[in-house]
């Protein structure tokens, strides 16, 4: 409560922006929006980075929804997926429409019991995956009683040494799970980069939260377009 009265006091709004494979879109909308980013385009070892009237928090992206949720800051770019993971309450105000990845169910080829087989004879299937409340939630909405093993590295390891009998995870392509000789059975999600808030942020400040909000949407509309022009 006191750090976010002092950023008020301050005239700054603090935004968390992920690092790794979002970081560079999120810049580039940034500046096509108008923000002042200072060193964010270039921060070397700086987690911190303070612009005229925004400090910007470098974060790793599965810690973003915490941030933003307790208040560490007021808005944040994070994607769909981590922030249905995190299962925090913030307030979503904008698909930014970049970062574009899909959840999706897969199991190993040519296996000698299909899954639905297995799941006839023992009535429970195993699922690796990084994403345990994703997947909890993918299969209670199909009826289908899984237990989900959470793993931290290669999810397409966990069917190959007879794990798990499918994995629900990330991809872009499908080449690393057809590279290991997975397919896919079922499609989960799409996600794509969001604009979030504190919902106590957005109340106490909704000009400049929603005005970067529609700014960034805006950017992004314009981005798409160039892209799809192209």
């Amino acid at each position: 409560m006191m750090a976010s009265a002092a950023r008020r006091e301050s005239g700054r709004l603090r935004m968390a922006v992920p690092k790794g494979a979002l970081f560079e879109g999120t810049v580039d909308l940034l500046v096509r929006a108008g923000v002042d980013i200072g060193e964010l385009a270039d921060p070397g070892r700086q987690l911190v980075i303070g612009t005229g009237d925004m400090e910007f928090i470098i974060a790793r992206p599965t810690d973003i929804p915490v941030y933003v949720a307790y208040g560490g800051v007021d808005v944040a770019i994070a994607g769909k997926d981590v922030l249905l993971e995190a299962g925090l309450e913030v307030t979503e105000l904008a698909d930014l429409g970049f970062g574009e990845c899909r959840f999706v169910v897969a199991e190993p080829e040519g296996a000698a019991r299909s899954t639905e087989e297995l799941y006839r004879h023992l009535g429970v299937i195993r699922v690796a995956t990084k994403y345990p409340r994703i997947a909890e939630r993918h299969f209670a909405e199909r009826g289908i009683q899984v237990e989900v093993v959470k793993l931290h590295g290669n999810i397409e390891l966990a069917p190959l040494i007879g794990l798990a009998d499918q994995i629900v995870d990330i991809t872009a392509s499908g080449r690393t799970l057809a590279e290991n000789r997975l397919r896919i059975t079922d499609e989960v999600l799409a996600s794509t980069a969001r604009f979030v808030a504190n919902p106590v942020s957005v109340k106490t400040m909704s000009e400049r939260v929603n005005g970067l909000a529609a700014r960034l949407a805006e950017a992004a509309a314009v981005r798409a377009e160039g892209e799809r022009d192209s």
